[in-house]
This record gives C-alpha cells, sequence and structure tokens, in this order.
C-alpha cells in the first residue's frame, strides 16, 4: 500500500508540472498547442540517454549519446531539448499561423516526430525505446527500491516548488499580463507595440520547459520509455486535467490533477472488480469514458473550470472619480 500510495504522489508532482506548462502556453497565452505530449516524450528521451552509459547494441539497444551523467544534470538537459524544439516549431509556427491551423500544424508535427522516432532505431532505440535508466544517485547511495521512492518523490516535490515560484512570478508580473492580452486579442497587443511574436515564443519556450522536465522525471522514475508512452490518450488527459481545473488558473492545475489524472484514471483501475462481467479489453475504454464524461460536465456546467482565473478588474479611485464629478459641474455651470 506505501509504495502504491507513494508512486500515486510522485505522478500526482508529475502531472502538475505538465499542466503548469500546458497551461502556460494555452491557458494564460492562447496557444494551441495539441502536441504538448511530444516535448514530455523529448524531455524524457534525452534525460535518458544523457543518464545511460553509451549503448551496447546487445543488451541495451541502439540510441545517441550515452554519456552516463550524474543528477540532476540530466533533468536539465531534458528541458533544453524540449526547449530547443520548441523554438524549431515555434520559428515557423507561432510566426506564420494562429488558432485552428496552430493546432492542426502541432498535431502533424506530433504525428512526424512520433513515427521518426519510432521507425530510425538509431536516435532512441525505436519502438522498443530506452530501458534500464539509471536511478538518481542510486550507485553513489545504494539505495533499497522504498527508499528510493522516498528520495523520488522528494526530487519530485523540489521541482513541483520550484516550477510553482516560477509559474506563479511569471504570471504576477507584467510579463503575464501582455501573455493575457494577447489571448484576449493580439492585434490590440501589437497596435500598442508589443512584439507578439517574441511574447508568444517566449511563452511557448517555457511551457515546453515545464513539459521537458516532467518527462525527465517521468523516465527517472520508471527507468524506461518507448514510443507506446506518449500517444494520444495521454494529451487527451493532460489536455482534460487543465480544463477540468480551469484554464488561466495555476492553483487550478493542482486540482485537475488530482481529480483527471490521479482520481479518475487510478478509481477506474478498480473496474474490473466492480464490473467482473465486463470484458478486460473494454475496461480501457470505460476508462477514457469516464474521464470524457467528467470533461462533457464541466464544460457544460462550468465552461471556465472548477476554479475560474480570477479577473482583474480595475476600477477608477475615489478622487479621480470625484474630479470627474467636479469637472462635469463645471462643464454644467
Amino acid at each position: 500500500m506505501e509504495y502504491y500510495l507513494l508512486t500515486t504522489a510522485i505522478f500526482f508532482c508529475i502531472f502538475v508540472i505538465e499542466n503548469w506548462g500546458l497551461n502556460l502556453q494555452f491557458g494564460i497565452t492562447g496557444i494551441l498547442n495539441f502536441t504538448y505530449i511530444t516535448f514530455v516524450a523529448i524531455g524524457a528521451y534525452f534525460a535518458g540517454v544523457t543518464a545511460l552509459a553509451p549503448a551496447n547494441g546487445a543488451t541495451t539497444g541502439v540510441y545517441i549519446l550515452g554519456w552516463h551523467l550524474p543528477y540532476p544534470i540530466p533533468a536539465i538537459f531534458g528541458g533544453l531539448a524540449a526547449a530547443i524544439l520548441a523554438v524549431l516549431i515555434g520559428i515557423v509556427g507561432l510566426r506564420r499561423l494562429r488558432s485552428d491551423y496552430l493546432a492542426i500544424a502541432t498535431v502533424s508535427i506530433g504525428q512526424i516526430v512520433w513515427f521518426t522516432v519510432g521507425n530510425y532505431t538509431k536516435v532512441f532505440n525505436g519502438w522498443d525505446g530506452i530501458t534500464s535508466v539509471p536511478h538518481p544517485w542510486n550507485s553513489a547511495f545504494q539505495l533499497n527500491n522504498q527508499q528510493y521512492m522516498w528520495v523520488m518523490l522528494l526530487i519530485s516535490a523540489i521541482f513541483l516548488g520550484l516550477g510553482y515560484l516560477v509559474i506563479n512570478a511569471l504570471y504576477k508580473s507584467p510579463y503575464g499580463r501582455v501573455l493575457r492580452a494577447i489571448r484576449e486579442d493580439e492585434d490590440v497587443v501589437a497596435a500598442l507595440g508589443k512584439n507578439v511574436f517574441q511574447y508568444k515564443m517566449s511563452a511557448f519556450v517555457i511551457g515546453s520547459v515545464f513539459a521537458g522536465i516532467a518527462g525527465s522525471l517521468t523516465v527517472e522514475f520508471i527507468q524506461a520509455f518507448n514510443p507506446s508512452g506518449w500517444t494520444t490518450p495521454e494529451t487527451f488527459i493532460i489536455w482534460a486535467a487543465m480544463l477540468v481545473g480551469g484554464r488561466g488558473n495555476n492553483r487550478g492545475m493542482v486540482l485537475g490533477a488530482i481529480l483527471v489524472p490521479v482520481l479518475f484514471n487510478e478509481v477506474t483501475r478498480f473496474l474490473p472488480q466492480i464490473l467482473p462481467s465486463v470484458p478486460a479489453n473494454l475496461i480501457q475504454a470505460f476508462r477514457g469514458m469516464a474521464i470524457g464524461l467528467l470533461l462533457i460536465l464541466v464544460v457544460r456546467f462550468k465552461p471556465d473550470g472548477l476554479m475560474p482565473e480570477r479577473k482583474n478588474v480595475f476600477r477608477k479611485s475615489l478622487s479621480w472619480k470625484r474630479s470627474e464629478e467636479g469637472d462635469s459641474h463645471a462643464i454644467q455651470e
């Protein structure tokens, strides 16, 4: 039971970090990125191959790098790799495309990367993926499995805390206000002299760094990663968690992670015991249906999410109001 709870807590931290990155891109800036899971995967792959020893082809397969770097350097490489991919995509996509067209482009790019990684085995060992990724600091401290779980939870919690400080500071800063203005009407922001492309690019890159860090935590924890771990269902779960929690609200992302990936995704694992007559191959479909039903109900009755973004309302000060009243009386006289 302790192992199960620790695993759930670690994945909760990872899901929240993923949600914060997507929330910065879509919830705050309005960038429709339907291949967000691709940045999570790239972060996981590069964190894995920089932590692994050189490939020997016989037991570990074939992959690039193999630098066997100590932790947390692989996590940093995971974030940087996701950021570089975001720059390459953003140079074309964010400058030329908007809204639905950008969403279609991101889906297409995600499929291209997915098929390339799976079919070109010399990069990340193809469809088999990378395995036997070393645990953080395991060689130095020789931790048993239970001790390692607590250490991994501590590492995830540290990244979670740092992520909250960064994302909250960005949201409250003038930079964050410009991003929210771009979300509402980027033409108005451009008319006021702001470089909309640079702001969108920076938000796209920072959000992708969050995805890369989440991917690095994932591969360090489960010690393996392959193309089956970043498909359409994974993308759907991240988006559902963000929309249920409340787009634009960083605390809502925590609630979304609790409800969708943790609560609904984990509770539905017990469906075989609850519905013993249902074939096993339909259980996965029921789990997706449960999450979809939750999303439909939230969109129908709480379209802004369960914890909507708190809008800033600027009111004129009392002195300014009195000045206006005095001017109006003077005009009347």
